[in-house]
Protein backbone atom coordinates (compact mmCIF):
# COMPACT_ATOMS: atom_id res chain seq x y z
CA UNK A 1 0.00 0.00 0.00
CA UNK A 2 1.17 3.64 -0.45
CA UNK A 3 1.69 5.47 2.31
CA UNK A 4 0.13 9.49 2.48
CA UNK A 5 1.86 11.93 4.96
CA UNK A 6 -0.85 12.14 7.16
CA UNK A 7 -0.49 7.98 7.72
CA UNK A 8 3.65 8.37 8.19
CA UNK A 9 3.02 10.74 10.78
CA UNK A 10 -0.21 9.17 12.43
CA UNK A 11 1.37 8.47 16.60
CA UNK A 12 0.73 5.73 18.33
CA UNK A 13 -1.22 7.89 20.98
CA UNK A 14 -3.62 8.61 18.10
CA UNK A 15 -4.30 4.88 17.28
CA UNK A 16 -7.24 2.89 19.46
CA UNK A 17 -5.65 0.13 21.62
CA UNK A 18 -7.97 -2.45 19.55
CA UNK A 19 -6.12 -1.18 16.26
CA UNK A 20 -2.59 -1.73 17.72
CA UNK A 21 -3.61 -4.66 19.54
CA UNK A 22 -4.54 -6.27 16.18
CA UNK A 23 -0.87 -5.05 14.38
CA UNK A 24 0.79 -7.07 17.69
CA UNK A 25 -1.00 -10.38 16.47
CA UNK A 26 -0.29 -9.84 12.96
CA UNK A 27 3.63 -9.56 13.62
CA UNK A 28 3.02 -12.41 15.64
CA UNK A 29 2.47 -14.63 13.22
CA UNK A 30 4.97 -13.59 10.27
CA UNK A 31 6.90 -16.62 9.33
CA UNK A 32 9.91 -14.75 9.21
CA UNK A 33 10.47 -13.17 12.68
CA UNK A 34 13.75 -14.20 14.25
CA UNK A 35 14.63 -15.86 17.35
CA UNK A 36 17.95 -14.09 18.38
CA UNK A 37 17.91 -10.70 16.92
CA UNK A 38 16.67 -7.59 18.55
CA UNK A 39 13.19 -6.36 16.40
CA UNK A 40 10.47 -3.95 16.66
CA UNK A 41 7.32 -5.44 18.12
CA UNK A 42 5.55 -3.90 15.25
CA UNK A 43 6.51 -1.62 12.34
CA UNK A 44 9.38 -0.41 11.47
CA UNK A 45 13.18 -0.41 13.03
CA UNK A 46 15.87 1.58 11.88
CA UNK A 47 18.83 3.09 13.38
CA UNK A 48 20.57 1.56 16.89
CA UNK A 49 20.88 4.71 19.27
CA UNK A 50 22.33 5.15 22.46
CA UNK A 51 24.12 2.02 22.99
CA UNK A 52 25.61 2.07 26.32
CA UNK A 53 26.72 0.20 29.78
CA UNK A 54 24.65 2.19 32.62
CA UNK A 55 23.93 0.48 36.43
CA UNK A 56 25.12 -2.86 35.71
CA UNK A 57 23.15 -3.40 32.33
CA UNK A 58 23.29 -2.85 28.17
CA UNK A 59 20.96 -0.47 27.02
CA UNK A 60 20.06 -0.06 23.29
CA UNK A 61 17.31 1.99 21.91
CA UNK A 62 16.55 1.93 17.96
CA UNK A 63 14.43 4.23 15.84
CA UNK A 64 11.03 2.89 15.61
CA UNK A 65 8.07 4.09 13.97
CA UNK A 66 5.17 1.73 15.38
CA UNK A 67 2.38 1.62 13.06
CA UNK A 68 3.96 -0.09 9.55
CA UNK A 69 6.71 -0.83 7.78
CA UNK A 70 7.99 2.48 6.64
CA UNK A 71 9.62 5.49 7.73
CA UNK A 72 7.17 7.63 9.60
CA UNK A 73 7.13 9.53 12.57
CA UNK A 74 9.96 8.41 15.28
CA UNK A 75 10.55 7.29 18.33
CA UNK A 76 12.84 5.65 20.51
CA UNK A 77 12.83 2.07 21.43
CA UNK A 78 14.02 1.16 24.61
CA UNK A 79 15.57 -2.90 25.33
CA UNK A 80 17.75 -3.89 27.98
CA UNK A 81 20.44 -6.84 28.64
CA UNK A 82 22.52 -8.21 30.86
CA UNK A 83 24.73 -10.23 28.58
CA UNK A 84 24.53 -8.34 25.06
CA UNK A 85 22.75 -11.94 24.27
CA UNK A 86 19.57 -11.76 26.20
CA UNK A 87 17.11 -8.87 25.55
CA UNK A 88 14.41 -7.67 27.23
CA UNK A 89 12.01 -4.62 25.89
CA UNK A 90 11.52 -2.34 27.87
CA UNK A 91 9.36 -0.04 25.43
CA UNK A 92 9.21 3.49 24.33
CA UNK A 93 11.90 5.65 25.43
CA UNK A 94 11.05 8.83 23.66
CA UNK A 95 8.06 10.67 22.08
CA UNK A 96 7.99 12.93 19.70
CA UNK A 97 5.66 15.30 21.26
CA UNK A 98 7.74 18.54 22.25
CA UNK A 99 8.28 21.24 19.57
CA UNK A 100 11.54 20.77 19.05
CA UNK A 101 10.87 17.09 18.31
CA UNK A 102 7.76 17.51 17.18
CA UNK A 103 8.15 15.34 13.76
CA UNK A 104 10.59 12.92 14.96
CA UNK A 105 13.23 11.93 17.55
CA UNK A 106 15.86 11.51 15.08
CA UNK A 107 19.45 9.29 16.02
CA UNK A 108 21.70 9.93 18.51
CA UNK A 109 23.69 8.46 21.77
CA UNK A 110 23.79 8.04 25.17
CA UNK A 111 27.00 8.63 27.73
CA UNK A 112 26.59 8.44 31.42
CA UNK A 113 27.55 11.39 33.47
CA UNK A 114 26.91 12.08 37.53
CA UNK A 115 25.13 8.37 37.87
CA UNK A 116 22.65 9.48 34.88
CA UNK A 117 22.43 7.98 31.14
CA UNK A 118 21.89 11.03 29.11
CA UNK A 119 20.80 10.80 25.90
CA UNK A 120 21.70 13.15 23.16
CA UNK A 121 19.40 13.17 19.64
CA UNK A 122 18.03 15.28 16.88
CA UNK A 123 14.80 16.42 16.88
CA UNK A 124 13.14 16.58 13.65
CA UNK A 125 11.02 19.59 12.97
CA UNK A 126 8.78 20.70 9.87
CA UNK A 127 6.80 24.05 9.33
CA UNK A 128 3.54 24.69 7.15
CA UNK A 129 5.83 24.50 4.44
CA UNK A 130 7.18 21.37 4.60
CA UNK A 131 10.66 23.07 5.53
CA UNK A 132 12.81 21.42 8.29
CA UNK A 133 14.54 22.66 11.27
CA UNK A 134 16.46 20.30 12.93
CA UNK A 135 18.05 20.35 16.77
CA UNK A 136 20.16 18.89 19.31
CA UNK A 137 18.11 17.61 21.97
CA UNK A 138 18.52 15.91 25.64
CA UNK A 139 16.46 13.26 26.97
CA UNK A 140 18.51 11.91 30.89
CA UNK A 141 17.55 8.19 32.49
CA UNK A 142 18.24 7.50 36.20
CA UNK A 143 18.75 3.91 37.89
CA UNK A 144 15.08 3.22 37.77
CA UNK A 145 14.79 3.70 33.65
CA UNK A 146 12.97 6.54 34.30
CA UNK A 147 13.40 9.21 31.67
CA UNK A 148 13.02 13.13 31.15
CA UNK A 149 13.08 14.85 27.96
CA UNK A 150 14.63 18.55 28.24
CA UNK A 151 12.21 21.06 27.18
CA UNK A 152 14.96 23.09 25.49
CA UNK A 153 17.19 22.41 22.67
CA UNK A 154 21.32 21.99 23.58
CA UNK A 155 21.60 23.15 20.12
CA UNK A 156 19.18 24.87 18.34
CA UNK A 157 20.43 26.20 15.09
CA UNK A 158 22.91 24.74 12.14
CA UNK A 159 25.49 26.81 11.65
CA UNK A 160 26.01 28.76 8.32
CA UNK A 161 27.58 26.83 5.76
CA UNK A 162 25.40 23.48 6.62
CA UNK A 163 21.92 22.76 4.83
CA UNK A 164 18.75 21.43 7.10
CA UNK A 165 20.65 17.60 6.95
CA UNK A 166 22.50 17.78 10.23
CA UNK A 167 21.99 15.39 12.64
CA UNK A 168 22.99 12.07 14.85
CA UNK A 169 24.97 13.31 17.35
CA UNK A 170 27.38 11.17 18.73
CA UNK A 171 29.32 12.31 22.12
CA UNK A 172 32.39 11.31 23.95
CA UNK A 173 34.68 12.55 27.08
CA UNK A 174 37.78 13.56 26.31
CA UNK A 175 39.88 14.45 29.94
CA UNK A 176 37.59 16.88 31.57
CA UNK A 177 35.60 18.25 28.02
CA UNK A 178 32.42 16.10 26.36
CA UNK A 179 32.52 16.50 22.77
CA UNK A 180 29.82 15.95 19.59
CA UNK A 181 30.00 14.62 16.49
CA UNK A 182 27.36 15.68 13.97
CA UNK A 183 26.52 14.06 10.79
CA UNK A 184 26.04 17.04 8.39
CA UNK A 185 25.40 18.20 4.63
CA UNK A 186 27.58 21.34 3.41
CA UNK A 187 25.55 23.87 1.52
CA UNK A 188 27.39 22.80 -1.71
CA UNK A 189 25.80 19.29 -1.53
CA UNK A 190 28.78 17.15 0.32
CA UNK A 191 28.61 15.32 3.30
CA UNK A 192 31.08 16.09 6.27
CA UNK A 193 30.90 15.93 9.63
CA UNK A 194 31.22 18.40 12.51
CA UNK A 195 32.46 18.85 16.19
CA UNK A 196 31.23 20.98 18.93
CA UNK A 197 32.87 21.10 22.76
CA UNK A 198 30.92 21.61 26.16
CA UNK A 199 32.05 21.63 29.64
CA UNK A 200 28.60 20.43 31.21
CA UNK A 201 26.16 18.86 28.41
CA UNK A 202 24.28 21.51 28.22
CA UNK A 203 26.14 24.49 26.79
CA UNK A 204 27.89 23.33 23.49
CA UNK A 205 30.32 25.79 21.39
CA UNK A 206 30.69 24.92 18.03
CA UNK A 207 34.29 23.91 16.73
CA UNK A 208 34.53 23.45 13.34
CA UNK A 209 34.28 20.64 10.94
CA UNK A 210 36.82 17.72 11.21
CA UNK A 211 39.72 18.24 8.64
CA UNK A 212 39.69 14.68 6.43
CA UNK A 213 41.24 14.04 2.59
CA UNK A 214 37.62 12.75 1.79
CA UNK A 215 36.17 16.82 0.67
CA UNK A 216 33.67 15.30 -1.54
CA UNK A 217 33.08 11.98 -0.97
CA UNK A 218 28.61 11.41 -1.10
CA UNK A 219 26.05 14.19 -0.48
CA UNK A 220 25.61 13.38 2.96
CA UNK A 221 27.27 11.67 5.98
CA UNK A 222 24.70 9.81 8.84
CA UNK A 223 25.63 8.49 11.90
CA UNK A 224 29.15 9.69 12.73
CA UNK A 225 30.64 7.31 15.65
CA UNK A 226 34.88 8.67 16.56
CA UNK A 227 36.54 6.38 19.07
CA UNK A 228 40.07 5.55 20.11
CA UNK A 229 41.55 1.89 19.77
CA UNK A 230 44.59 0.37 19.76
CA UNK A 231 46.70 3.54 19.40
CA UNK A 232 44.76 4.51 16.15
CA UNK A 233 42.00 6.82 15.65
CA UNK A 234 38.86 5.53 13.91
CA UNK A 235 36.28 7.44 12.18
CA UNK A 236 32.91 5.75 11.19
CA UNK A 237 30.35 7.11 9.17
CA UNK A 238 27.52 6.10 6.57
CA UNK A 239 28.02 8.82 3.28
CA UNK A 240 25.01 8.77 1.01
CA UNK A 241 25.39 9.07 -2.45
CA UNK A 242 28.39 6.69 -3.53
CA UNK A 243 28.81 5.52 -7.25
CA UNK A 244 29.52 1.58 -7.02
CA UNK A 245 33.07 1.07 -8.04
CA UNK A 246 34.01 -2.95 -8.86
CA UNK A 247 32.67 -4.47 -5.74
CA UNK A 248 32.98 -1.73 -3.94
CA UNK A 249 30.23 0.74 -2.52
CA UNK A 250 27.22 -2.06 -4.20
CA UNK A 251 24.26 -1.14 -2.10
CA UNK A 252 21.65 2.28 -1.93
CA UNK A 253 23.72 3.43 0.92
CA UNK A 254 27.04 2.39 2.47
CA UNK A 255 28.94 2.35 5.87
CA UNK A 256 32.12 2.56 6.67
CA UNK A 257 35.33 3.70 8.63
CA UNK A 258 38.44 5.42 8.73
CA UNK A 259 41.96 4.28 10.80
CA UNK A 260 44.22 7.03 11.69
CA UNK A 261 46.18 8.79 13.55
CA UNK A 262 44.38 9.96 17.10
CA UNK A 263 42.04 13.21 16.22
CA UNK A 264 43.34 16.65 16.69
CA UNK A 265 41.12 18.11 18.78
CA UNK A 266 42.90 21.27 17.81
CA UNK A 267 43.21 21.74 14.82
CA UNK A 268 40.34 19.27 14.45
CA UNK A 269 42.27 17.58 11.91
CA UNK A 270 42.50 13.84 11.00
CA UNK A 271 45.25 12.13 9.73
CA UNK A 272 43.98 8.74 7.89
CA UNK A 273 43.97 5.59 5.46
CA UNK A 274 41.50 4.94 2.82
CA UNK A 275 37.83 4.21 3.39
CA UNK A 276 36.68 1.14 4.08
CA UNK A 277 33.07 -0.67 4.01
CA UNK A 278 32.38 -2.27 7.48
CA UNK A 279 30.09 -4.58 6.28
CA UNK A 280 30.23 -6.50 2.52
CA UNK A 281 27.00 -7.83 2.67
CA UNK A 282 23.50 -6.43 1.36
CA UNK A 283 21.74 -5.52 4.15
CA UNK A 284 23.98 -3.19 6.96
CA UNK A 285 23.87 0.55 8.20
CA UNK A 286 24.12 2.99 10.64
CA UNK A 287 25.97 1.09 12.87
CA UNK A 288 26.92 2.48 16.63
CA UNK A 289 29.32 1.27 18.90
CA UNK A 290 30.16 1.52 22.64
CA UNK A 291 32.31 0.62 25.40
CA UNK A 292 31.37 -2.08 27.86
CA UNK A 293 32.47 -2.84 31.50
CA UNK A 294 35.60 -5.12 30.12
CA UNK A 295 36.74 -2.26 28.22
CA UNK A 296 35.79 -3.54 24.74
CA UNK A 297 34.40 -1.28 21.80
CA UNK A 298 31.27 -3.30 20.51
CA UNK A 299 29.64 -2.84 17.27
CA UNK A 300 25.48 -3.03 16.45
CA UNK A 301 23.96 -1.99 13.49
CA UNK A 302 20.50 -1.66 11.47
CA UNK A 303 20.42 -5.09 9.42
CA UNK A 304 18.70 -3.41 6.74
CA UNK A 305 18.34 -0.11 4.27
CA UNK A 306 16.21 2.56 3.87
CA UNK A 307 14.30 2.83 0.40
CA UNK A 308 14.28 -0.70 -0.04
CA UNK A 309 11.05 -3.10 0.21
CA UNK A 310 11.50 -6.22 2.41
CA UNK A 311 9.16 -9.52 2.31
CA UNK A 312 8.07 -8.62 6.22
CA UNK A 313 6.32 -5.34 4.78
CA UNK A 314 3.12 -7.44 4.23
CA UNK A 315 3.37 -8.36 7.60
CA UNK A 316 3.44 -4.93 9.46
CA UNK A 317 6.79 -4.82 10.70
CA UNK A 318 10.43 -4.42 8.81
CA UNK A 319 14.30 -5.05 9.83
CA UNK A 320 16.26 -6.07 13.08
CA UNK A 321 19.48 -5.06 14.28
CA UNK A 322 22.68 -7.34 14.21
CA UNK A 323 24.69 -9.33 16.43
CA UNK A 324 27.07 -7.01 18.47
CA UNK A 325 30.66 -7.46 17.40
CA UNK A 326 33.79 -6.84 19.25
CA UNK A 327 36.33 -4.59 17.34
CA UNK A 328 40.04 -4.37 17.13
CA UNK A 329 42.32 -2.93 14.85
CA UNK A 330 44.85 -5.16 12.80
CA UNK A 331 47.09 -3.51 10.18
CA UNK A 332 45.28 -0.76 10.52
CA UNK A 333 42.19 -2.24 9.15
CA UNK A 334 39.32 -2.94 12.31
CA UNK A 335 38.29 -6.63 12.70
CA UNK A 336 34.94 -7.62 13.62
CA UNK A 337 34.54 -10.84 15.49
CA UNK A 338 30.84 -11.96 17.19
CA UNK A 339 30.78 -11.73 20.62
CA UNK A 340 32.17 -14.73 22.98
CA UNK A 341 28.72 -14.43 24.77
CA UNK A 342 26.55 -15.81 22.22
CA UNK A 343 28.20 -19.08 22.54
CA UNK A 344 25.66 -18.74 25.39
CA UNK A 345 23.00 -19.72 22.43
CA UNK A 346 24.62 -23.21 21.73
CA UNK A 347 22.81 -26.21 22.00
CA UNK A 348 23.98 -29.45 20.40
CA UNK A 349 27.10 -29.57 18.46
CA UNK A 350 27.95 -31.67 15.66
CA UNK A 351 30.99 -32.23 13.75
CA UNK A 352 32.40 -33.57 10.39
CA UNK A 353 34.85 -33.53 8.09
CA UNK A 354 35.29 -34.06 3.89
CA UNK A 355 37.55 -33.96 1.76
CA UNK A 356 35.71 -32.64 -1.73
CA UNK A 357 36.52 -34.05 -4.98
CA UNK A 358 34.90 -32.04 -7.72
CA UNK A 359 31.77 -32.83 -5.80
CA UNK A 360 29.37 -31.69 -3.84
CA UNK A 361 28.46 -33.59 0.01
CA UNK A 362 25.92 -33.31 2.20
CA UNK A 363 25.55 -34.50 6.04
CA UNK A 364 22.91 -35.49 8.20
CA UNK A 365 23.45 -33.44 11.22
CA UNK A 366 23.66 -30.54 9.50
CA UNK A 367 20.81 -28.54 8.27
CA UNK A 368 18.40 -26.52 10.24
CA UNK A 369 16.77 -22.52 10.10
CA UNK A 370 18.56 -21.85 13.40
CA UNK A 371 22.18 -22.32 13.90
CA UNK A 372 25.80 -21.28 13.99
CA UNK A 373 28.38 -22.82 11.40
CA UNK A 374 31.65 -22.86 11.81
CA UNK A 375 33.69 -24.22 8.10
CA UNK A 376 37.70 -24.27 7.84
CA UNK A 377 38.46 -24.98 4.41
CA UNK A 378 41.98 -25.87 2.93
CA UNK A 379 42.29 -25.72 -1.02
CA UNK A 380 44.31 -28.19 -2.26
CA UNK A 381 43.77 -27.89 -6.36
CA UNK A 382 39.88 -26.67 -7.05
CA UNK A 383 39.18 -23.33 -8.46
CA UNK A 384 36.25 -22.85 -6.36
CA UNK A 385 34.50 -24.04 -2.81
CA UNK A 386 32.47 -23.29 -0.43
CA UNK A 387 29.15 -23.66 1.25
CA UNK A 388 24.90 -23.80 0.21
CA UNK A 389 23.02 -23.14 3.28
CA UNK A 390 19.30 -22.91 3.56
CA UNK A 391 19.37 -25.07 0.44
CA UNK A 392 16.30 -27.21 -1.20
CA UNK A 393 16.10 -28.09 -4.83
CA UNK A 394 15.21 -24.65 -5.43
CA UNK A 395 16.55 -22.61 -3.45
CA UNK A 396 20.07 -21.70 -1.76
CA UNK A 397 22.32 -19.30 -0.48
CA UNK A 398 25.65 -19.63 -1.89
CA UNK A 399 29.13 -18.68 -0.01
CA UNK A 400 32.19 -19.79 -1.98
CA UNK A 401 35.54 -18.57 -2.69
CA UNK A 402 37.16 -18.33 -5.99
CA UNK A 403 40.39 -19.57 -6.02
CA UNK A 404 41.79 -17.73 -9.21
CA UNK A 405 40.62 -13.98 -8.49
CA UNK A 406 41.10 -14.62 -4.51
CA UNK A 407 37.31 -13.44 -3.76
CA UNK A 408 34.92 -14.58 -1.25
CA UNK A 409 31.01 -14.27 -3.40
CA UNK A 410 28.27 -14.16 -1.42
CA UNK A 411 25.30 -14.86 -3.68
CA UNK A 412 21.61 -14.37 -2.54
CA UNK A 413 19.96 -14.64 -6.03
CA UNK A 414 18.10 -17.73 -4.89
CA UNK A 415 17.82 -17.15 -1.10
CA UNK A 416 13.80 -17.12 -2.04
CA UNK A 417 11.18 -16.67 -3.88
CA UNK A 418 11.44 -12.90 -2.66
CA UNK A 419 15.04 -11.12 -2.27
CA UNK A 420 14.98 -7.46 -1.70
CA UNK A 421 17.04 -4.81 -3.76
CA UNK A 422 17.09 -6.87 -6.57
CA UNK A 423 17.66 -4.02 -8.68
CA UNK A 424 21.36 -2.80 -6.71
CA UNK A 425 22.06 -7.06 -8.13
CA UNK A 426 22.00 -10.48 -6.12
CA UNK A 427 26.03 -11.09 -5.79
CA UNK A 428 28.19 -9.04 -3.24
CA UNK A 429 32.11 -9.92 -3.51
CA UNK A 430 35.35 -8.72 -1.85
CA UNK A 431 39.17 -9.76 -1.78
CA UNK A 432 39.91 -12.40 0.60
CA UNK A 433 43.94 -13.66 0.39
CA UNK A 434 45.17 -16.95 1.20
CA UNK A 435 44.72 -20.74 0.68
CA UNK A 436 42.72 -21.65 3.53
CA UNK A 437 39.53 -20.27 4.57
CA UNK A 438 37.76 -19.55 7.46
CA UNK A 439 33.87 -19.12 7.92
CA UNK A 440 32.07 -18.33 10.62
CA UNK A 441 28.05 -18.22 10.39
CA UNK A 442 24.77 -17.10 12.43
CA UNK A 443 21.97 -18.03 10.42
CA UNK A 444 18.37 -16.57 12.10
CA UNK A 445 14.92 -17.38 10.35
CA UNK A 446 15.50 -14.27 7.93
CA UNK A 447 19.31 -13.46 8.02
CA UNK A 448 22.72 -14.99 7.40
CA UNK A 449 25.68 -13.06 9.18
CA UNK A 450 28.95 -14.43 7.66
CA UNK A 451 32.45 -13.89 9.51
CA UNK A 452 35.68 -14.03 7.43
CA UNK A 453 38.67 -14.96 8.44
CA UNK A 454 37.80 -14.45 12.60
CA UNK A 455 36.84 -11.11 11.23
CA UNK A 456 38.83 -9.38 8.38
CA UNK A 457 35.57 -9.60 6.04
CA UNK A 458 32.04 -9.53 7.44
CA UNK A 459 28.74 -10.03 5.00
CA UNK A 460 25.39 -9.49 6.76
CA UNK A 461 21.99 -10.33 4.72
CA UNK A 462 18.28 -11.03 4.79
CA UNK A 463 17.35 -13.94 3.17
CA UNK A 464 13.13 -15.40 3.13
CA UNK A 465 13.51 -19.09 1.89
CA UNK A 466 11.16 -21.57 2.12
CA UNK A 467 10.30 -22.96 5.51
CA UNK A 468 11.52 -26.56 3.48
CA UNK A 469 14.77 -24.59 2.75
CA UNK A 470 16.75 -26.06 5.41
CA UNK A 471 19.55 -28.00 3.84
CA UNK A 472 23.52 -27.56 4.25
CA UNK A 473 25.92 -28.28 1.30
CA UNK A 474 29.12 -28.50 1.01
CA UNK A 475 31.05 -28.59 -2.53
CA UNK A 476 34.11 -27.91 -4.31
CA UNK A 477 34.98 -27.29 -7.52
CA UNK A 478 37.57 -28.16 -10.58
CA UNK A 479 39.09 -29.97 -7.67
CA UNK A 480 40.02 -31.02 -4.31
CA UNK A 481 39.39 -29.03 -0.92
CA UNK A 482 39.02 -30.20 2.57
CA UNK A 483 36.40 -29.16 5.06
CA UNK A 484 36.36 -29.12 8.60
CA UNK A 485 32.91 -28.22 9.92
CA UNK A 486 31.02 -27.69 13.39
CA UNK A 487 27.39 -26.54 13.81
CA UNK A 488 25.36 -25.36 16.97
CA UNK A 489 21.85 -25.24 17.27
CA UNK A 490 21.26 -22.05 18.88
CA UNK A 491 18.07 -21.44 21.37
CA UNK A 492 16.16 -18.07 21.01
CA UNK A 493 17.49 -15.37 22.62
CA UNK A 494 14.48 -15.24 25.01
CA UNK A 495 14.88 -19.31 26.25
CA UNK A 496 16.08 -19.28 29.88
Amino acid sequence: MEWTREQRYTRIEEVSEEMYVALEEKVKKSKWRQTFHIQPPTGLLNDPNGFSYYNGEYHLFYQWFPLGPVHGIKYWYHTKSKDLVHWENVGIAIRPNDAIDSHGAYSGSGIEHEGKLHLFYTGNTRDEQWIRHPYQCLAVMDDQLHIVKRKQAVIEDVPTGYTEHFRDPKVWKHKDTFYMLIGAQRENETGCVVLYSSKDLLNWSFEGEIKTTLDEFGYMWECPDYFELDGKGVLIFSPQGLESIEDAYQNIYQSGYLTGDELNLETKTFSHDEFHELDRGFDFYAPQTMVDVKGRRILVGWMGLPEIEYPTDVDGWAHCLTLPRELSIQNGKLIQRPIRELEKLRKSEHQAEFILKNEKRTHESFNGTRYELICDFTNKAADQFGIEIRASSEEKTTISFDVKEEKLIFDRTLSGVEVPGKEYGTIRKCHVKGESLKLHIFVDTSSVELFVNDGEEVFTSRIFPKQGSDGIRFFANGGEAVVRAKIYELSSMNES
